[in-house]
């Protein structure tokens, strides 16, 4: 049995969230899209005034911030490079802050009232919009009518700028266009409170694959460097790789937060898919790209800097605790393959693939028992070693091209190409298959409560009898949820017999809760409301919780995800998301395209047929 109850600390903060009966379910209040909008505006008019000064040779605050930066953490990498980068490092680490903190709200308060009225909302702003600033400054840095490498594209006829800037620029503008369209999003279809709404992944994405674009930009600067303001040692670029490496991880992991949280709304089988499809990515791409170790230290900088936010946001902040995937087992195994096929990265990532779906599996489903609320059970093991096989594979072999690009050692363009599609094309079959559940038919549930306290704030202790009782057998969790009350409980039930489970502790029926029971057993998916409150926002009466009460099991979605509007057409919100999905997937190509670039800018020597591999990173060719 795992329980967790976790009482928020922001009390004093009630006012700024706004209670239950007064958030609107249909997207934020006028006053505040509006407020949002001009603030927005502000920032981008001072942003771009200080681009045409830059360029015009009236302002100088950039040129300065730039020398200051390449005489410090920007060392070996010239102003247009490493400027940009350190902003963009520090503003990941603020939205990370921010995300995390803004799922724990959402988990415990349910839905906010706006934009502005979610504390957590601002440093989610400011880090995204902080990443926007990164990539314009990289393209507004280099001097007039010079071009800063061979990469580099043309913005006019005197004015080029680095690949790397333009994709920051174009990930950090997409990762900001997810907020006023989440709006929207909620005005036609109503509020999805999941991390997987389309919108929320537009914000996810553009942020996490920004790391692609900064490792773009750290590859173009070096080969940049003209030594002037002296050069970085060999650990020095080892280390700075290596956080670029743990940073990609950091972001392709933050896909798993519900799986974190212990509210996931999916298969248990899509989180091993999850975890191995970013290790296989940013642990074969650090291994190759940073040199030996350099996949073990990518998980260390990744467990500092993601532990460190799950500090914050349950320690410091006083939020809920949000579990880390262990990776450690992943990284071994991509060091022992690199072993016999460092010189070999294609073999190496998917050699890498299928031991991280394999043997990572095996420590990741022990440390489930140990970190998570939900750990993987038996019932999840063959089709998840399938899923965790295919994501590792596929991680890996875009690691691998990763790697090769940064390093201008990329295979053929139609080889390139084909891998890339194929895994790709894997992947999306592989999440398609997480995303398939049914709801079982004609069953029905018999809760038996008995009060552990009374009154206001009523908790009780249950006995759930399916009918027919053959509803789960060996289930991935049968399990009691009550969220958005102002915490979190999750508890799975223990078997008293076939088909009749019981909780261990009390859960709440009172007030803003939202308390059910769910069942998650192979393809199934479904759920029994126990209690849900009054809502007027989306015209909900309140379920009460009688003491002894027979329910039809239902799917999860209509209780979990409540706020949905039932009255739209399935075929609106199929081709709203459908250009959500093709807009995501050109962000994907496009950093494909500038991998690419780099690849045929500035190549490297071929790797020697023998010989012992260097120990360390590898130092490019200076073009």
């Amino acid at each position: 049995m795992l329980d967790r109850v976790a009482r928020t600390g922001l009390d004093a903060a009630a006012p700024l969230l706004g209670a239950a009966g007064n958030r609107p379910a249909g997207g934020a209040a006028l006053g505040q899209v509006i407020g949002a909008s001009v603030a927005a505006a502000v920032l981008t008019a001072v942003l771009l005034v200080l681009g045409w000064g830059h360029r015009s040779g009236r302002i100088t605050l950039l040129g300065r911030l730039a020398a200051l930066s390449e005489r410090g953490l920007g060392r070996g990498l010239p102003g247009w490079s490493s400027l940009p980068i350190i902003v963009a490092l520090g503003s990941l680490l603020t939205a990370l802050l921010g995300m995390y903190w803004d799922i724990s709200l959402h988990i415990t308060r349910g839905r906010d009232s706006g934009p502005l009225a979610n504390i957590a909302h601002y440093p989610i702003l400011i880090g995204l919009f902080g990443i926007f600033t990164a990539g314009v400054l990289a393209v507004v840095l280099p001097a007039k009518g010079v071009r800063p490498g061979r990469a580099a594209v043309r913005i006019t006829r005197d004015w080029y700028a680095p690949a790397g800037g333009v994709l920051l620029a174009g990930t950090g503008f997409y990762a900001l266009l997810g907020f006023p369209l989440d709006d929207v999003w909620h005005r036609i279809f109503g509020q999805d409170v999941t991390l997987w709404g389309p919108t929320h992944l537009m914000l996810i994405g553009g942020a996490g694959l920004s790391l692609v674009a900064m490792m773009i930009l750290e590859r173009e600067g070096r080969a940049a460097h003209d030594d002037s303001t002296g050069d970085l040692p060999a650990w020095g670029r080892y280390v700075r790789r290596g956080m670029h490496a743990g940073g990609l991880l950091i972001g392709l992991s933050v896909y798993q937060a519900e799986f974190d949280f212990g509210v996931e709304q999916f298969r248990q089988v899509h989180q091993p898919l999850l975890i191995a499809l970013a290790a296989g990515v940013a642990l074969v791409a650090a291994r190759l790209w940073v040199g030996r170790g350099g996949a073990v230290f990518a998980v260390v900088f990744y467990m500092l800097v993601r532990g460190g936010v799950s500090l914050l946001v349950g320690g410091a902040i006083g939020q809920l605790w949000a579990s880390v995937p262990l990776y450690f087992g992943e990284a071994l195994c991509v060091e022992l393959a690199a072993l016999p096929l460092a010189r070999r990265p294609l073999a190496l990532g998917a050699v890498s693939g299928v031991l991280i779906g394999t043997a990572g599996f095996a420590t990741e489903y022990a440390w489930t028992h140990v970190a998570f609320v939900l750990p993987w059970t038996g019932d999840i093991v063959v089709e998840g070693v399938l899923m965790a096989v295919v994501g590792g594979v596929a991680g890996g072999v875009c690691g691998a091209m990763l790697a090769e690009g940064l390093q201008g050692r990329l295979p053929r363009p139609a080889i390139a190409r084909g891998l890339f599609t194929a895994a790709i094309i894997a992947f999306s079959a592989a999440a398609l298959n997480c995303q398939l559940f049914q709801t079982p038919k004609n069953q029905t549930a018999t809760i038996d409560l008995t009060d552990a306290r009374s009154g206001d704030h009523r908790t009780v202790n249950a006995v759930v009898t399916f009918n027919p009782r053959t509803i789960a057998d060996h289930p991935a969790w049968v399990q009691i949820t009550a969220w958005q009350g102002g915490g979190l409980h999750v508890e799975r039930l223990t078997e008293q017999s076939p088909g009749v489970y019981r909780t261990t502790r009390p859960v709440p029926v009172h007030g803003d809760w939202k308390t059910l029971v769910r069942v998650h057993d192979g393809r199934d998916l479904a759920a029994v409301p126990i209690y849900l409150p009054d809502d007027e926002a989306i015209g909900a009466k309140e379920l009460p919780a009688p003491a002894h009460f027979t329910r039809p099991v239902q799917k999860e979605r209509s209780i979990l995800q409540r706020e949905l509007k039932s009255d739209v057409p399935g075929w609106l919100w199929a081709a709203c998301a459908a250009i959500v999905l093709l807009c995501t997937l050109a962000m994907v190509i496009a950093l494909g395209w500038g991998v690419a670039r780099i690849a045929r800018a500035l190549p490297e020597p071929a790797r020697a047929p023998t010989g012992t591999e260097p120990q360390g990173p590898r130092e490019p060719v200076t073009t």
